[in-house]
């Protein structure tokens, strides 16, 4: 089973909650990403917000709690993403190149609402944000 591990970004803006999502092809998701033999997998996510959207600037006033999706994906590959929770003041988002792919690893971010986030996401990723609702008291 392969670990992936995320973050789901909270930032305020005129008395609303935002979270940020980003995309690939049609599907979007919370900024994560494959845990590292021998990593942390909370340092995995801050390293892999940092890489996917420039974000290093998150806050954990819920500490290290987290949520993990059921497996997924079929065959070999099966993963279970893992996501925290965590704040920023950044509204600035970059999509860098990824060295590896020779492109940036999404086609787009959006700061969204909860509604539209739940409008935007998979059922899987759906419990997430609710999770996500729910702890932070953030709607």
């Amino acid at each position: 089973m392969i670990l992936s591990a995320g973050i789901v970004v909270l930032r305020h803006e005129h008395e609303r909650c935002l979270v940020l999502l980003l995309r690939v092809y049609r599907y979007w998701d919370f900024p994560k990403g494959e845990v590292e033999a021998g990593e942390d997998p909370l340092q995995a996510a801050i390293r892999e917000v940092a890489e996917e959207t420039g974000i290093t600037q998150l806050e954990f006033p819920w500490g290290q709690v987290y949520r993990e999706t059921p497996p997924y994906n079929s065959g070999t590959r099966r993963k279970i993403a893992r996501y925290y929770l965590a704040t920023t003041h950044s509204k600035h988002v970059t999509l860098p190149v990824n060295p590896a792919l020779g492109k940036a690893e999404h086609d787009e971010y959006r700061w969204v609402d909860f509604k539209q986030a739940e409008a935007l996401l998979t059922p899987r990723l759906v419990a997430i944000l609710h999770w996500a609702a729910t702890t932070s008291q953030c709607r």
